[in-house]
């Protein structure tokens, strides 16, 4: 079945997606845990601290939804290569690490 040949495309272009979301802030959501309310886009504080983590998972997950949903038709006839889902979210991880080497090298 060809469902199976897109893991790895999903793989990869979340890593993609939300590492992108995170670090240019373009969650699909914020959640406001002392108010409980939820809020499209990335909002300010209201009183608390703001979660932006659940909508950078979300923006991930629809992305990498619609490009395995896109790509499913193609993969009829074609396989993917094995490391686009192994080389691309640990390419994305390394450079998480960069990314946030200033809270680690303190």
């Amino acid at each position: 079945m060809s469902v199976t040949k897109v893991f790895g495309l999903f793989a990869a272009v979340f890593a993609i997606a939300y590492t992108i979301a995170f670090e240019w802030h373009w969650e699909l959501f914020s959640y406001h845990p002392r108010t409980g309310e939820f809020g499209w886009g990335q909002q300010a504080s209201k009183g608390g601290p703001v979660m932006h983590w659940y909508g950078a998972i979300a923006t991930g997950f629809v992305a990498a939804l619609v490009a395995s949903l896109a790509a499913l038709p193609f993969t009829k006839t074609r396989s993917l290569p094995l490391w686009l889902g192994w080389g691309v979210p640990l390419a994305c991880i390394i450079l998480w690490g960069w990314l946030l080497r200033g809270f680690f090298l303190r």
